[in-house]
């Protein structure tokens, strides 16, 4: 059965099948040839991973980021950011990689935020003497905030995977959020120094207090949405309902730049988004199942027990695994069919769930701006209008900064887990 579904997937792989109709096909396929059991097993399993209250976030979330993008908050973010760290050398490039972080906390998905943000700072970095491959990295490299600041797709997925607290989560990726923001800056500053980048970056930028006014009402969003969450007053999923209700309110009428024809290619948007997501669910949710039911993860943790003697070990052999991964396989698919297998194992050589959560989701959003499978790269490359070969030379040392952020937050567990410990534990 394990050959037969792993065989099938590559060959639509290959086929360039999507992959959540390749999850489908290839468990079809073992369950009517290699099983003894009904084919109709496959539509239950299917309904039962959609069957699931805390999946309802997701696509509330990405309608959200959606409606808020909509409503020009990207355009009042950048200006709040560039009032904050657009007066130094290289503030534009470092108001890129703040506004990807505010605007994590909106969106909750990299893509958005690649398009959102890229589409104002990309053309202004060139304007000011970015080489245009340059700015684009930077975005492309910076966008990857938006999986690990809360609210996170991502992390939605890996608690619905693996039964995991998604209200720890979200606490728990505020942290290595940070780290990678403040790696990306440091090294920012440094290359615009050494390339003589951005010493006219500070021209026009708002006073700090009329920014923060002018954006007050985009900064409140994840003010009520987290604090709610911690606070008690409700779920993640109730956040979500409530995060698309206060979009609509600011976009109709606070800044009142929502119109009817915004709204219904918002609404478009997130539900192609939203399907697209939950195809790969489904399918990933009957081919975990089938997976599990032949009895591999057993398999595969009695032989990583074997290989793999320490934490230390297992951890970078993850990570290494994790990168190869997420340069091909979609960041969602790749959560829904190996947090499963991969959680119980790392729980077992003593690795928290929540910081493990972590670990996967760093590492699969490193995958986002590396190719050939880079999302961010391409929505880079088309906001840029250029090809990926000219963004490949400025990206090399940005994923080399991130691949060490990676690092800190596998082996350095407080920085996912201290903001968990203090309101959780």
């Amino acid at each position: 059965m394990n050959a037969a579904l792993a065989f099938s997937l590559l060959i639509l792989f290959a086929a360039a099948v999507p992959i959540g109709v390749s999850l489908v096909l290839a468990s079809a396929f073992g369950i009517q040839f290699f099983s003894t059991v009904p084919l109709l097993l496959a539509v239950q399993r299917i309904f039962a991973s959609l069957d699931s209250f805390p999946l309802l976030a997701v696509p509330l979330f990405i309608l959200s980021g959606n409606l808020m993008a909509a409503a020009g908050i990207s355009e009042r973010l950048v200006e709040l950011a560039k009032s904050m760290v657009g007066g130094i050398q290289g503030g534009l490039a470092c108001t890129c990689v703040v506004t990807c972080m505010i605007f994590a906390s909106v969106s909750g998905s990299s893509v958005a935020t690649t398009f959102a943000i890229g589409v104002i700072l990309i053309p202004a970095m060139v304007r000011h003497g970015y080489p245009v491959g340059t700015a684009a990295a930077i975005q492309a490299s910076s966008a990857e905030l938006g999986v690990l600041i809360p609210p996170s797709i991502p992390l939605i997925l890996y608690g619905v995977a693996t039964e995991t607290s998604i209200g720890q989560l979200f606490l728990a990726g505020i942290g290595p959020g940070i780290l990678v923001a403040a790696a990306l800056f440091i090294y920012l500053i440094i290359l615009c120094r050494v390339k003589g980048y951005g010493k006219m970056d500070g021209e026009g930028r708002k006073p700090f207090i009329e920014a923060v006014v002018h954006a007050l009402w985009a900064l409140l969003m994840p003010v009520i949405v987290l604090g709610g969450i911690y606070g008690g007053i409700f779920t993640p999923t109730e956040a979500s309902s409530i995060a698309v209700v206060y979009a609509l309110f600011v976009g109709l009428f606070v800044y009142r730049s929502l119109t009817f024809a915004k709204i219904y290619t918002a609404l478009r948007t997130s539900a192609i988004s939203s399907t697209v997501i939950m195809i790969i669910i489904a399918g990933a949710g009957l081919f975990s199942f089938l997976v599990t039911r032949s009895g591999l993860p057993a398999i595969i943790a009695e032989w990583v027990q074997q290989v793999f003697t320490d934490r230390i070990s297992f951890l970078m052999a993850v990570n290494v695994f994790l990168f190869i991964v997420g340069m091909f396989v979609e960041t969602s698919a790749a959560i829904l069919v190996l947090a499963p297998l991969l959680a119980p194992i790392a729980i077992a050589y003593g690795v928290d769930p929540v910081h493990f959560g972590l670990i996967i989701v760093v590492n699969l959003a490193l995958g986002m701006f590396t190719p050939p499978v880079g999302v961010n790269l391409f929505a880079a490359c088309a906001v840029a209008k250029i090809s990926i070969q000219k963004i490949i030379p400025a990206l090399v040392p940005m994923v080399l900064v991130v691949m060490g952020c990676v690092l800190l937050v596998t082996y350095v567990p407080f920085i996912s887990l201290g903001l968990v410990e203090l309101f959780y534990r």
